[in-house]
Parts: C-alpha cells; sequence; structure tokens
C-alpha cells in the first residue's frame, strides 16, 4: 500500500450553519451517501485535538481537498473527575460543526469519524457521542485501542525505512499513546505487525498530573519514569527481535512535529519541511535539552509550539523520551500524518481503489 499525496491547505475557519444537513445525519460510524463523485472524509477526534481530512483518489494514492485542525482539549480535568467537562464539549461541539459544514461544502460521499481515548475513558462519552449526533448529524464512533494503533500505522507506514528488518512506530496522543513493531517489507500492513500497545498515558493526562508550566528536570525525569513503567509490557513483547544498523523510530504526534519545527527553526510551521524528516539521535537530544531550558513564556512565544501547546509539549518529550530509552535508535524519522490518512486509505480500498490510483 503507498502513502497517499498530501497536500498542505489551510486550516480554515468557517462560520457553521445552524441545522445539520440531512445528507450528514448517520447512526452509523461509516456514513454514505449517493454524489457523483467519489469524496472521502476522515475525522480523528482525540482528547487533545479535532482534525479533518478530506480527499479524493488521484493516480498515487490521494489528494487533499480540504483539511481543518483545532485544539479542543475534550480530556481536560478527565484525569480527575473520570468526566467530560461542560466547557471541553462545548468547544468541541462547536470545532464539530465547522467539520460538518466542510464535509457537505465538499460533497463528501464516504466518512469515517472516530472518537478515542478521551471518550473511551469518560463515564459520560457514550452521551457525548448522543449529544454530538443530536446538535451536529455526525455519528461518531468509538474505536478501541487496537483499531487506533492500527490506523495509525496505515497511514505513516509508507515513511519507514525498508531496509530496516524493523522499526517501532508511535503515536503519542493526549490522553493515550499507541507504539507498533512494525516490520519491513511491501506486504499487507497485518502482515507487517510485529505486536502493538497502547499505553494510558498521553500529553494532557500526563502533564495534568505532573505539570506543565514550570517544569523542572526532576519533574521531567519522573514522567519519563512513569511511561518507562507503562513501557515495560511492550518492550518485552519485542524482546527477540532483530535491532539492526538501520532499525529506526518512526513517530507520529503533534510533539515529533514540533520537535521537529523547533530543529528546524522555522518561523511558521510549514508542513512540506517536517512530513518525512530524519533527525538524528544527538538532534533530538539537543532540542529536548533546549526545551527544558524554556521558561514557559517562551514556549507560548515559539512559532512551532505557541500557547496552546506549551504547557503539553514538555509532558510529549518525556513519553517521546521514554520511548527512546526503551528502543535505543540512531534516527527517528517524523511523520506529520498518520490516523487520518490511515482512514481515507482504508475507505478507499474497500471502495476498489488501488493506492496507485486505479479501480480494482
Amino acid at each position: 500500500m503507498t502513502q497517499g499525496e498530501i497536500l498542505s491547505p489551510a486550516h480554515e475557519r468557517a462560520a457553521p450553519t445552524d441545522d445539520p444537513p440531512a445528507s450528514l445525519i448517520s447512526d452509523n460510524p461509516v456514513g454514505r451517501y449517493a454524489r457523483p463523485k467519489p469524496v472521502y472524509a476522515a475525522l480523528d477526534l482525540g482528547t487533545n485535538n479535532c482534525r479533518l481530512l478530506i480527499a479524493r483518489p488521484v493516480p498515487g494514492g490521494f489528494r487533499i481537498l480540504d483539511a481543518f485542525s483545532r485544539i479542543v482539549r475534550l480530556g481536560e480535568g478527565l484525569s480527575g473527575s473520570g468526566r467530560l467537562g461542560e466547557a471541553a464539549i462545548a468547544r468541541t461541539i462547536a470545532a464539530l460543526r465547522i467539520c460538518r459544514s466542510k464535509m457537505e461544502a465538499r460533497n463528501v460521499n464516504r466518512f469515517r469519524l472516530i472518537a478515542t481515548e478521551a471518550c473511551r475513558a469518560a463515564e459520560n462519552g457514550a452521551a457525548f457521542i448522543a449529544r454530538v449526533q443530536q446538535e451536529t448529524g455526525l455519528g461518531l464512533e468509538i474505536v478501541d485501542r487496537e483499531t487506533e494503533a492500527h490506523l495509525a500505522a496505515a497511514g505513516c507506514a509508507a515513511l519507514a525505512d525498508p531496509a530496516a528488518k524493523s522499526i517501532v512506530l508511535f503515536d503519542i496522543g493526549g490522553g493515550s499513546s499507541e507504539l507498533v513493531l512494525l516490520k519491513a517489507g511491501q506486504g499487507e500492513l497485518r502482515e507487517r505487525v510485529g505486536a502493538w500497545a497502547s499505553l494510558p498515558l498521553g500529553v494532557v493526562s500526563l502533564a495534568e498530573k505532573h505539570g506543565g508550566h514550570q517544569v523542572t528536570r526532576s519533574m521531567f525525569e519522573a514522567m519519563v519514569d512513569e511511561v518507562a513503567q507503562a513501557l515495560q509490557s511492550f518492550r518485552a513483547q519485542v524482546n527477540d527481535e532483530s535491532f539492526c544498523d538501520k532499525f529506526h523510530l518512526l513517530g507520529t504526534s503533534g510533539t515529533v512535529t514540533t520537535i521537529a519545527g523547533v530543529h528546524l527553526g522555522l518561523e511558521r510551521y510549514d508542513r512540506r519541511k517536517v512530513d518525512g524528516l530524519w533527525m538524528e539521535k544527538h538532534e533530538i537530544d539537543a532540542i529536548l535539552s533546549t526545551l527544558l531550558e524554556m521558561s514557559y513564556a517562551d514556549r507560548a512565544a515559539n512559532a512551532c509550539i505557541g500557547p496552546e501547546r506549551a504547557d503539553l509539549v514538555l509532558a510529549g518529550c518525556a513519553i517521546l523520551e521514554a520511548i527512546r530509552r526503551a528502543f535505543p535508535a540512531k534516527r527517528l524519522r517524523i511523520a506529520d500524518r498518520g490516523l487520518r490518512e490511515g482512514i481515507l486509505m482504508d475507505l478507499m480500498v474497500e471502495d476498489g481503489w488501488r493506492m496507485n490510483g486505479a479501480r480494482s
């Protein structure tokens, strides 16, 4: 399976309409409605972000027609209360209305809209899904952790070095972090997955527990240690795997793309420069050290971090550092792609589109 062509559209902030279009109202997690030309949508509602991609098949994979991303912090306070808060729900529903408007404007034929850890963990997760259906007309599907891990792998597996015998692919989320041992090759993705794990730790939950504004090195190490404990079971699963010189890590998340942007010194985040970037061990060490030395105000002022991530980025770095210590690698490849791209490819393949652009 070849990764589709991914462009870099502007993240528009369109005003939502008052009433949901009937064409998007669906009790099914995978929706369909008739249009003459295939247009697909994938929505990923996580603990921290709401992200949408809209695409159509083209020779070589797929072309992005539109995109939307907003930090909604749906899981804010969840680790303490066990419930999704009203303010977080309101922020999220406002973002979902924009997503719905974009889907209607682009005449989406086929879509899958998923929710992950925040909705899995919350006592009122199911009630939230029902409220979204009622207020926006969007039928969200709460996926399990295995599905989340495999979709993330499908979305960025094309960036794995084919010369490596194995790769550890990871997705650092807001409420959970997924890891996949991916064996190199060109076969079906399911055949290449050697092991997978989902840790109930993400940037939001970790920052809320340990603190995210003023983070000392001892606080950072405490976060690393907590993640390291959670990693032990997965590390044991892959203990017998051969990690050759070309073994590398492959990361997808706001944490790794932020690190890449800071490393490149970007004045404005540029996906085209970040997606597919290789970073060496010493380069990652230097950026982590730099971020630890920065104040909260400095992180907030950085163009690739910003105020919305300033209190979360060091928690993400702690998760990354624990993964690096468990799986020492000379190289890390950065992916600004993942769950949504995996959903799009799955939908297109189900409909008979091969990822070389032809119909099967």
